[in-house]
């Protein structure tokens, strides 16, 4: 990464005035999150669903000739991988919502757009995405250091082994992996840019949007009572670290419970990515959209009873609850609802 090209990348942007013509730009969308946002339906899924008469309607945009689409205007990097968008940018041999999210902002912008995909599954804004801002929990990297220790003396003693014994700088260096990752991420691919996407070559990045995806390990120890916090820190670093001052950010509401009303813990992650509208210099640029009530109920249906009806299963969900059971139209309403709801904040129709 060279972080000197990278500013000076968006220094001439920003001179600019963002008033280079249209074919000198490429509108550029981060996605960031955990597992979901890394993409769970399976291919195989997608492919059945695509050439299937009850459901093929729904993905008939994507395809051509019987084949997905790989877009020539849209493109992605998602940590080694990079090319035209196209089914397959999820955890292997899945996808996720970039998909149709990339595909909608795609048809909405004469620009090519440029897709910068950062995700890895576990990891909670409460420790390893923490940004900056939020500060180090002191107190919680003392009792983690005192779990860890007593781990490591308790496996020695039983194993006679050699476990090495933790250290709070080892510790306290977890804070904020993910997001420094992140960071490096967008800014090495943007340095990168025209070598990764020749067809780029000669245009300038404009840094249009965000999208983040994320929630599951904030339930636990208690770092849902901490999310709104450190979601309010993390938006405010991220624009201050892009130098975006107002970079649209459209927020992807947990959404596991599905039908059913949330309870506890993931009500409260919820309610705290809810909250984020009507924060004081977010309420016009930051907007956070319901996942549960675009669930999938034909795979929500089934899922309880999904071993003892695999073939019918298979049709129509790919994974757990907690991935959005692997739906494909789950993730292509997702996909969809981030995208429409970038594109409003955007101010465009």
């Amino acid at each position: 990464m060279n972080t000197r090209i990278f500013s000076l990348i968006l220094v001439a942007f920003l001179l600019l005035g963002g008033s280079a013509q249209a074919d000198g730009r490429v509108k550029v969308f981060i996605l960031a999150g955990q597992s979901n946002m890394e993409g769970k339906a399976q291919t195989k899924l997608l492919n059945h669903q695509a050439s299937d008469p009850k459901t093929a309607n729904l993905f008939a945009h994507l395809r051509k000739d019987g084949e997905w689409i790989t877009r020539e205007d849209v493109f992605i990097k998602y940590l080694g991988r990079h090319g035209g968008l196209t089914v397959g940018y999820g955890s292997p041999n899945r996808t996720g919502v970039e998909l149709e999210l990339g595909t909608i902002l795609g048809d909405a912008f004469d620009e090519p757009v440029l897709l910068i995909k950062t995700a890895w599954g576990g990891h909670s804004l409460f420790k390893l995405f923490r940004s900056p801002s939020a500060g180090i929990p002191e107190d919680r990297i003392q009792a983690e250091f005192k779990k860890l220790t007593e781990w490591a003396i308790r496996d020695n003693k039983k194993s006679n082994g050699n476990i090495p014994m933790p250290t709070i700088e080892g510790i306290r260096a977890d804070y904020g992996k993910s997001y420094r990752r992140m960071m490096s991420e967008v800014k090495g691919t943007l340095a990168e840019m025209e070598t990764l996407f020749p067809a780029l070559k000669g245009k300038t990045p404009e840094l249009a949007g965000f999208v983040w995806f994320q929630g599951w390990n904030d339930q636990y120890d208690g770092a849902e009572l901490e999310y709104a916090s450190n979601m309010e820190h993390f938006i405010k670093d991220v624009r201050r670290d892009l130098k975006v001052p107002k970079l649209p950010f459209v927020i992807g509401v947990m959404g596991q419970n599905q039908s059913k009303p949330a309870k506890g813990a993931m009500l409260a992650v919820q309610e705290a990515q809810l909250a984020m509208e009507k924060v004081k210099g977010f309420r016009k640029n930051v907007r956070a959209v319901r996942t549960d009530i675009l669930v999938d109920k034909a795979a929500e249906a089934l899922f309880p009873t999904w071993r003892e009806n695999m073939e019918e299963w298979e049709k129509v969900g790919s994974d757990h609850p907690y991935h959005y059971l692997g739906s494909a139209i789950w993730f292509n309403r997702m996909g969809n609802a981030f995208a429409q709801a970038m594109l409003r904040l955007m101010g465009e129709k």
